[in-house]
């Protein structure tokens, strides 16, 4: 798993593999739409029809400890949204 790193399985992404055919991913931070429709297709024998990806900065977050106010830094990550073409389908519960 060098280019994807984990689905997303949400509320949210449910109901658009149900409807829309389409699917998404956390990716590694270096890879393009090209490597990751690769990846996508070899791993789950499907056919992918587009890809469209967004980069997230990682926020910066403080709190209070004993030893004063910590602040840090959540990483930065990468999601990709592909949509598979009419017909096809990704199953994520049948390795379970």
């Amino acid at each position: 798993m060098g280019i994807l790193i984990k689905p997303i399985i949400t509320e949210k992404m449910t109901p658009q593999a149900e409807k829309l055919n389409r699917y998404g991913f956390v990716v590694d931070k270096g890879a393009d739409k090209l490597e990751i429709k690769a990846a996508v297709e070899s791993m789950y024998n499907v056919k992918v029809e587009s890809v469209n990806t967004q980069q997230y900065v990682g926020k910066v977050k403080t709190r209070n400890t004993t030893r004063g106010l910590a602040i840090g830094r959540v990483n930065r990550s990468k999601k990709a949204y592909v949509t598979l073409k009419q017909g096809e389908v990704i199953d994520f519960y049948a390795s379970i």
